[in-house]
């Protein structure tokens, strides 16, 4: 099992990857054009929801760990489908098993996939004030060619061109699980996963730029973040989320410092620059803080242990829990509170954890027109 925690050990094994291009199923794609589209906020009501099954022995090469591992996706597919429409993209060919551990409300769909995270490769949707959708291609490159992704590179085309939708590409390289987005203006980023050399080169204006154009955003609260020290670069959405305009839970150890421990000490530097700025209306942030948990059932290194990689569907959130009572209880206390109305579902999805992500990183909304 190769986790997106621990590929600094395993970098050399790889070589450089190439991005591949876009199948000539989708609309070519095109710069930004009027009117303008934005990023819907999360919560919004959706159309469904897609996943990637993933399959590949490179990625993860121990076929036990990679059943566990579909299980554990299965897990999350068949809870989001009580709520909406889920939808599994994989090859053809891993439908007979992959039907054995999906319910009836995951339809499946012929769009190969190598792994799992659909966040970052999958179809992120936009849309204008004509309720006109369109896809926005980020332009997945294996988090700076540290990984395979002969298919995965394709998935946002793919999807695209199944439902007819234009592609937008203005040449931003990176995964929108390495920003944050309130859809009313202002997003959140670490600058690790953004301005480095195996996705953007340019100015940090120049990408900024695009980052918005992107997303539809007025205003970029950048934090510095942590190059190198996991495959994503530190994505964002393991540590904060905007719960609405104006709000961000963000889970911090408890600790003002963390001694060997660089992604607790930049996430108290992310957390302090969020404290002191302000959003793209002027307002200071609503900071809730969630300590993260201790007494876990998986103890490697590696591990991401975070609650605030949820996915918010309707009616529901859909949530890790990891073992720890009194932490996993008070996550759950703090979510209910955060989205009053939605029921909050708790999975033990270790298996994902131990890959380097969570809940939302295997996730990606299409929302309603």
């Amino acid at each position: 099992m190769i986790s997106r925690r621990n590929f600094s050990k395993r970098a050399g094994t790889l070589g450089a990857l190439a991005a591949f291009p876009s199948i000539a199923a989708c609309t070519a794609p095109t710069k930004m054009t009027e009117p303008k589209f934005w990023m819907p906020e999360e919560a919004e009501p959706h159309e469904r929801t897609f996943m990637q099954w993933p399959v590949s022995r490179k990625v993860h090469p121990d076929p036990v760990f990679l059943d566990m591992l579909q299980q554990s996706i299965a897990d999350v597919a068949n809870a989001i489908a009580e709520f909406e429409p889920v939808v599994m993209l994989m090859d053809k060919k891993f439908e007979k098993p992959a039907r054995r551990k999906l319910s009836d409300g995951v339809d499946i769909w012929n769009i190969a996939t190598d792994d799992l995270w659909c966040r970052d490769a999958g179809p992120c949707f936009v849309r204008n004030e004509a309720g006109t959708q369109a896809v926005r291609h980020f332009n997945f490159n294996g988090w700076g060619n540290k990984q395979i992704h002969d298919n995965d590179g394709k998935i946002a085309a793919a999807v695209a061109g199944r439902l007819g939708c234009e592609l937008l590409d203005n040449g931003l390289v990176g995964e929108p699980g390495g920003l944050e987005f309130d859809g009313a203006g202002t997003v959140i980023a670490h600058e690790s996963s953004w301005l480095i050399a195996n996705r953007n080169r340019g100015s940090k204006a120049e990408i900024e730029q695009k980052i918005l154009e992107a997303v539809g955003g007025r205003k970029l609260i950048w934090a510095p973040g942590l190059k190198d020290r996991d495959i994503t670069d530190y994505h964002i959405d393991a540590l904060a989320r905007f719960t609405r305009p104006g709000s961000i839970l963000i889970q911090l150890s408890g600790e003002e410092e963390y001694p060997g421990d660089p992604f607790s000490n930049a996430a108290n530097e992310t957390y302090e620059i969020l404290r002191s700025a302000k959003d793209a209306s002027g307002k200071a942030f609503d900071l809730e803080i969630l300590l993260e948990p201790y007494d876990i059932r998986v103890k490697s290194e590696d591990f991401v242990a975070s609650y605030v990689n949820y996915y918010v569907c309707n009616g529901a959130v859909i949530a890790a829990q990891f073992g720890d009572i009194e932490a996993d209880a008070k996550a759950k206390e703090m979510l209910a509170r955060l989205y009053p109305g939605r029921e909050i579902i708790m999975l033990n999805v270790d298996p994902i954890g131990e890959c380097g992500g969570g809940i939302h990183c295997a996730t990606q909304q299409q929302p309603k027109v």
